[in-house]
Order: C-alpha cells, then sequence, then structure tokens
C-alpha cells in the first residue's frame, strides 16, 4: 500500500539509499542539502518519502520560503539549478506532488515550484526560460585539450604566460573563494550567500565538493566551487574580478576544473543554468557544452502568472543599480539577510 510521509532524521539511510539508486538524482537529493538550507538559511524543510510496504519507492525534498517581500512558497530546491520528485512510477510521481499541492495550500503558500530537468505529465505550467550546459568528457583531459579549437587553447595559455596559476583545493581555499565571490557579485548588482552557505557545503560534501582558484601573485583573480554527482561534476558557483579579466583567468580556472574532472573520473561537467544565448551561455558554449533545456514546474494558489524573482526581471533594476555602488562592507553584510528569501 503506497503511503506518503514527511522524512525525519531517522530515516536519512533510507532516503539516501533510494536516491544513490535513482538515475535522476543530483547532489542535491541527498539529505545532506537539507542539513545545508536548515543551517544557512534557517528555512523550513519537509522531505516527503513514498513508501510502498514499508519499500521506499519515492522522495520530494521541498523548502519553504517566507519573506515579507516575495511571501510564502515552496521550492523543490532553493539556491540550486536541479531538485523536484524522484519515482518509480507515475502513480507514485503524482502522488507525492499531490501532497506537496496539499501542503502548500495548508502553508497558504503562493506556488509551488518543481525544478526538473526533463519535462513532467504533471498537469501544471511550465517554464522553459533556462538551460543546463553540459559537456562529455573524456577520460584523458589531453584528449580533452586536443579537441579544443586553437583560439581556445591560446585563450588557456594566455593568464599562464602572464603569471596566473590556478590549483583546486578545499576548505583551505574558502577565503579567497569568497572574496572574489563576494566582491562579483556586488559588481553584479546581486545579493550575495553568507560565506557559512559554501562552509556548509564544503562540510556536507567533503569528498564531492571542491574549490578553485587562479590567482596573480596573491591576488585571487577567478574562483569557482564544483560538486560532484555520480558521473557529473558541476561548477554551481563561479566568478572573476572585473579589473582583471583582461588577463583571462577565469578561462585557465575553467581548464583547470575540467582536467581535474577528467583526471577524477568524471564523465560529464556541467557549466551551470543560463539563458539562451545569453553572455554566459556563449562563454560556455565555446568550452564545446552543449545545451539541455530545464523544465522549471508550477503549481499557483491563484492562477497567476509563473513567478520571476531573478535579476533579469525589470522590475528589479533600480534596486540592482543601487546594489551596485554599495560599499563591499556594506554589500557583505546586508546581502545574505536578502538572499536567502531569494530562490
Amino acid at each position: 500500500m503506497l503511503r506518503i510521509t514527511a522524512c525525519d532524521g531517522g530515516a536519512d539511510a533510507a532516503w539516501d539509499a533510494y536516491v544513490a539508486r535513482h538515475p535522476r538524482a543530483t547532489a542535491y537529493h541527498a539529505s545532506a542539502w537539507r542539513r545545508v538550507i536548515e543551517e544557512t538559511f534557517g528555512h523550513t524543510t519537509v522531505y516527503l518519502l513514498a513508501l510502498d510496504d514499508g519499500r521506499p519507492v519515492g522522495v520530494l525534498p521541498l523548502a519553504l520560503m517566507k519573506s515579507l517581500l516575495f511571501g510564502r512558497f515552496l521550492v523543490s530546491l532553493p539556491f540550486v539549478t536541479y531538485g523536484g520528485v524522484l519515482a518509480d512510477s507515475e502513480v507514485v510521481e503524482r502522488a507525492l506532488v499531490d501532497e506537496a499541492i496539499a501542503m502548500a495550500r495548508r502553508e497558504r503558500a503562493g506556488h509551488l515550484e518543481l525544478r526538473h530537468v526533463d519535462d513532467r505529465a504533471l498537469g501544471l505550467r511550465t517554464r522553459t526560460h533556462k538551460v543546463s550546459m553540459r559537456l562529455d568528457l573524456p577520460r584523458d583531459a589531453d584528449l580533452l585539450w586536443r579537441g579544443f579549437r586553437a583560439k581556445l587553447r591560446s585563450q588557456i595559455r594566455k593568464p599562464q604566460n602572464e603569471g596566473v596559476i590556478a590549483r583546486i583545493g578545499g576548505i583551505d581555499l574558502l577565503d579567497p573563494f569568497y572574496q572574489v565571490f563576494a566582491t562579483n557579485m556586488r559588481d553584479l548588482g546581486t545579493p550575495v550567500y553568507p560565506r557559512r552557505f559554501f562552509q556548509a557545503v564544503l562540510d556536507a560534501f567533503p569528498d564531492r565538493a571542491r574549490i578553485g582558484v587562479a590567482t596573480l601573485g596573491d591576488r585571487p583573480v577567478a574562483a569557482g566551487l564544483v560538486l560532484g554527482s555520480r558521473q557529473d561534476l558541476e561548477i554551481p558557483w563561479a566568478s572573476s574580478l572585473r579589473p582583471y579579466n583582461f588577463l583571462g583567468g577565469n578561462m585557465l580556472l575553467y581548464w583547470t576544473v575540467l582536467r581535474y574532472a577528467c583526471e577524477s573520473g568524471y564523465a560529464r561537467f556541467d557549466f551551470g543554468r543560463s539563458t539562451p544565448h545569453g553572455g554566459t551561455y556563449r562563454f560556455k558554449e565555446q568550452w564545446g557544452a552543449q545545451p539541455v533545456p530545464l523544465h522549471w514546474q508550477y503549481w499557483l494558489a491563484r492562477g497567476d502568472a509563473t513567478p520571476d524573482l531573478s535579476p533579469a526581471n525589470p522590475r528589479y533594476r533600480a534596486a540592482i543599480r543601487i546594489w551596485r555602488s554599495l560599499p563591499l562592507a556594506v554589500a557583505n553584510r546586508l546581502g545574505p539577510m536578502i538572499v536567502s528569501h531569494v530562490p
């Protein structure tokens, strides 16, 4: 008999065993990501577990977001590209989503957002405004290098000739990573995540999360955090400092993490999500990455238009201009208080 229950900490082993065998699972479906959300941002999480005669047959991780600015809503999952329902069958999938909708109604949420890669037949409104950029990897980094165009190889060599050095590490590189990331987010007019968020990611996934940093002397000029999941290595957060972009440190950074991906046995590199044909899309495309459409699906309490809380929304242009002018210390203090409510 099928039963949907809210999974507490005592069921993490059963949850993770199911996630480990499901072909659509990502690192964000692991129970460890629940702790990242709760400990960093203080959001309530509800992890729905489907059981058939006591055997796990589906999961749906959810976070309840509440703010004066954006109201109440449920997301699977906030702050990242992937999430949504995993199930053994369409029947189980439907049951989990129905329970999530019922929860949204009980919580008086304005909407439920499920971040799927493929389109699910759920009868929900769907947005396909973003793509994930992915590159299949050979086992040998030299094969990948030889497959690059001459112009791309030249762009990677340039920062090396200028004295830029890139390396991969762990918690030891968190400070230079955050220095670059926080500065770039301020320059983009976007509130920054707190440093403790990235520390929580590194703590939760000690074997799968790494940091890459490109430095000129003792100055970090580009940095990114990568997270592995099965055969995929993703770079969800990466930045570079604008005054140093002429050196091409970002190019050396990406080559370094791509080489690391090959050497670590990953079969695919995920450059993260982009707006089709936008600036970051073109940057990723030059490496040979191919777009994979994302399907973010919504239940809406009032049948309104699907929510758009992204910086690309014209409603936020004035706020972005103001944010860019803030001193870095002020932006770093205020940013986490705002971004914790932006999924």
